[in-house]
């Protein structure tokens, strides 16, 4: 790992040190964003973001830094580690305190800026497609901690990621308590099924993704027929095709789920003309970075 910014100066990677009484390590009290650039462009930067303050907002966490210096702050650490295609890990905790559950004896927040390579898959699945598997452990719901806000307690999706990976799967499904298809540990979902493209809407209790946006979009402008609608595991086992979505996965296809195939069990031409259009789509929409 290269230059990380931390909390306000760009050290070696094995120098960013995290205080014992951040309560970002002790309780997971903060937020993060994950943000990746192609070309020498932050893949819509300025909506992640947005996304960040509002879920900063949301568990009345005061980030420090206005929304221009996040952005100059992205910005440099891509230039600090020369790096033009890559990931970032931006996050937000409410910083040092005491040992004591209340955030009110954490004064100032702590900011770490993070970029290096990722790959969330193998690049053959992308070719072959993946295969899920409904996992027991519940989507949080969104009257107790809001999947909408990206908050650093991610114990939920782990513990999800640990079941499906026992069950020799890489991605989970995760349901929530009403038995409604959510989202993956790290990705939204969606299914095409009698010539619409469904995904869960966001009162199920999914992150409102950057990448899943971004894809109702190109399908909208690709004259499809969108919907925002529950669904149970017996529409995904009937879809047509089926893929998931996020900023580290892009957009990968699901060929099979609990053991049954979807659709004709390869990638639909569905998701690799979407994915195509999303992938020009990343060479023209973001901030620039040099």
């Amino acid at each position: 790992m290269g230059k990380v910014y931390c909390n306000g100066e760009f050290v070696s990677g094995d120098q960013a040190m995290v205080p014992v009484t951040d309560h970002g390590f002790l309780y997971g009290d903060g937020v993060f964003e994950g943000i990746r650039s192609y070309k020498g462009r932050v893949f819509k930067l300025r909506e992640h973001l947005k996304r960040l303050y509002q879920s900063a907002k949301s568990i009345h966490l005061d980030i420090g830094v206005s929304f221009e210096e996040m952005h100059e702050i992205v910005l440099e650490t891509y230039r600090k580690n020369n790096m033009p295609d890559g990931y970032c890990r931006l996050v937000v905790s409410r910083g040092k305190g005491d040992l004591g559950l209340s955030p009110s004896n954490c004064l100032e927040s702590s900011i770490f800026c993070i970029v290096d390579a990722i790959s969330l898959f193998p690049e053959n699945m992308y070719q072959q497609g993946l295969e899920v598997k409904t996992v027991s452990t519940r989507k949080n719901s969104v009257d107790s901690l809001n999947p909408r806000i990206k908050s650093l307690n991610y114990l939920n999706n782990i513990l999800a990621k640990i079941e499906a990976n026992q069950a020799g799967a890489m991605e989970a499904i995760m349901l929530n308590r009403e038995g409604y298809i959510t989202e993956g540990t790290a990705d939204n979902i969606f299914i095409y099924s009698g010539r619409i493209l469904k995904t869960p809407p966001l009162f199920a209790g999914v992150l409102e993704g950057i990448t899943r946006n971004a894809i109702l979009e190109i399908a909208v402008k690709l004259g499809m027929k969108v919907k925002e609608e529950l669904f149970t595991l017996h529409d995904l086992y009937v879809a047509d095709e089926c893929f998931l979505t996020g900023t580290a996965a892009e957009l990968i296809s699901v060929v099979k789920a609990d053991g049954r195939r979807i659709g004709n069990g390869v990638p639909g031409e569905v998701a690799k003309e979407l994915l195509a259009h999303f992938r020009a789509l990343t060479e023209s929409d973001g901030s620039v970075i040099f």
